[in-house]
């Protein structure tokens, strides 16, 4: 049976949610919908792009992941079918493609509406239905015309030289553990084993430690790890990192390596 997700800047309450999902099980019956989120933050490209870019993976290939992040009636964006990496992907000319796909997708197919009638509420009008026909077999280019440029937004990449990395915060998670974009590769490539020491907001926090779990540190302290995405992350062993060290997506993280190697 045909898997179709749903990322949305809706609210799992809101009638919008359930109007989706009534629209795309009358024209698919046999569709078995997943619910990836629908708190994301309204308009967050950035923190939608995030959770699609590392939840798509662990779906079966074939799977339809329907967008409705900033997905607006009244606007010139045009709709985009997507295959790439085994998967298609419904949403919105907006930008958050570039920010979801690390190499450039196999088809790019900007649907052509199937009635002439203003749209209203995209999600609905649209995404639903080139949902729908892709789970009953359709081919994607069934769906409109194929185009070879979509708007793209660039991930913030963390900046480095010799003597350390920038990197900023780029999601905080439902625990308020605050991601930051700099990954374990860097951080070794980098570093080459030499001391360093992680500077949390300017330099009033220090750590110059990396756990391989959270209870290696006393309960209520600060840590940083890197965790199941390869990313570092800075949080509270039992605590709301965000929260109690004022970290939002944006906050820059800093680490300096020493001229000393580790032991």
């Amino acid at each position: 049976m045909p898997i179709i997700t749903l990322t949305t800047d809706w609210n799992l309450n809101d009638f919008y949610t359930g109007t989706l999902k009534g629209k795309i099980l009358s024209l698919c019956p046999n569709a078995i919908l997943v619910d990836i989120t629908h708190q994301i933050q309204s308009f967050n490209l950035a923190q939608a792009a995030f959770v699609i870019k590392n939840s798509y993976p662990h779906f079966p290939s074939g799977t339809i992941h329907i967008i409705g992040v900033n997905a607006e009636a009244g606007t010139d964006q045009s709709h985009l079918a997507i295959y790439a990496d085994g998967h298609f992907f419904i949403g919105c000319d907006n930008g958050i493609f570039g920010l979801i796909f690390r190499e450039e997708p196999k088809k790019i197919i900007r649907i052509k509406p199937e009635n002439t009638e203003p749209v209203s509420f995209p999600a609905f009008s649209i995404f639903a239905g080139a949902a729908a026909r892709l789970a009953r077999g359709e081919k994607i280019s069934d769906l409109g015309n194929q185009v070879n440029n979509y708007e793209k937004r660039i991930p913030l990449r963390a900046t480095i030289e010799e003597t350390g990395i920038t990197g900023s915060i780029i999601y905080i998670d439902s625990y308020q553990n605050a991601i930051t974009n700099i990954t374990k590769d860097l951080f070794e490539r980098i570093g080459k084993n030499r001391v360093f020491e992680i500077l949390v907001q300017s330099n009033y926090y220090k750590l110059n430690k990396i756990n391989r779990t959270y209870g290696e540190t006393s309960v209520g302290e600060i840590l940083a790890l890197f965790n199941s995405l390869n990313l570092l992350e800075i949080a509270i062993n039992n605590g709301n990192a965000a929260e109690l060290l004022n970290l939002t997506v944006g906050s820059t993280i800093r680490i300096n390596f020493k001229n000393k190697l580790r032991k």
